[in-house]
């Protein structure tokens, strides 16, 4: 009967390797991109979510039901492959982007999806009388926003958005698949031609676990630092929820 070959030695020698750090910085750079990118459209489409106009509601409606309808997986496969097929002329230089700046996108359009409900969520948990009280000091609509509404609502879209980024720093793997050298693709090709299959994936889910608890802990803190910890279960215990979306 054969024997399972496991060799802990060679994942000790491995796991803090130049490959493999330079794979975990592309994961962290591919999710702080991301997800700061999908924060700053998340609170744009919000914006257009509660705006007066219906066009604009529109727009922001259908962003939404599109990119939170579709997969992520898909749509990193849309941007690399099938946009330049479809307007092989609109980039300037040869009408594709890299495997990176596709990757960052992919992850940074599908996040804002997701973004713009939890934004929009925080804006109306304000009450109205606040706005209404900004607007009669002579403030405004801008500027009502970025001094008064916005800061309140921090305190409801700071746990949600923590679960976003841990989120995040696992789905950065799907744009392995456009061969972007991140995390998961260093452990794929490795284990390809060593053929040690469990070290490479323990060496690769041992840093995931370690950046979504770094993760973790600092959405806790981010909750007590701007008030968020009341919302919702208490920071304490929710820095061990790895990444379920709300």
């Amino acid at each position: 009967m054969p024997v399972l070959a496991v060799s802990w030695t060679y994942i000790a020698d491995n796991f803090f390797s130049d490959i493999v750090l330079r794979g975990v910085w592309m994961t962290l750079q591919l999710s702080v991109i991301g997800m700061a990118l999908g924060i700053a459209l998340g609170t744009l489409f919000a914006l257009g979510r509660i705006a007066r106009a219906a066009p604009v509601r529109a727009v922001a409606l259908a962003y939404i039901w599109f990119f939170r309808g579709t997969p992520l997986l898909v749509q990193v496969v849309f941007w690399f492959f099938a946009l330049p097929q479809a307007w092989p002329s609109w980039a300037p230089w040869d009408g594709q982007l890299s495997p990176w700046q596709a990757g960052i996108l992919a992850l940074a359009i599908n996040e804002g999806a997701y973004m713009t409900e939890i934004v929009r969520a925080g804006i109306q948990s304000v009450d109205p009388g606040q706005l209404e009280a900004a607007r009669s000091l002579g403030m405004t609509y801008r500027l009502a926003m970025r001094r008064i509404i916005l800061p309140q609502a921090l305190r409801v879209i700071i746990p949600p958005t923590g679960n976003e980024f841990i989120a995040m720093l696992k789905n950065s793997s799907l744009v392995s698949l456009i061969s972007v050298s991140e995390l998961f693709l260093v452990a794929k090709l490795q284990y390809s031609s060593t053929l040690r299959y469990f070290e490479w994936l323990i060496i690769a889910s041992g840093w995931y676990l370690i950046l979504t608890t770094l993760g973790s802990f600092f959405q806790s803190w981010l909750e007590y630092r701007y008030g968020a910890a009341s919302y919702g279960p208490s920071a304490r215990r929710r820095w061990l929820a790895f990444g379920a979306r709300e």
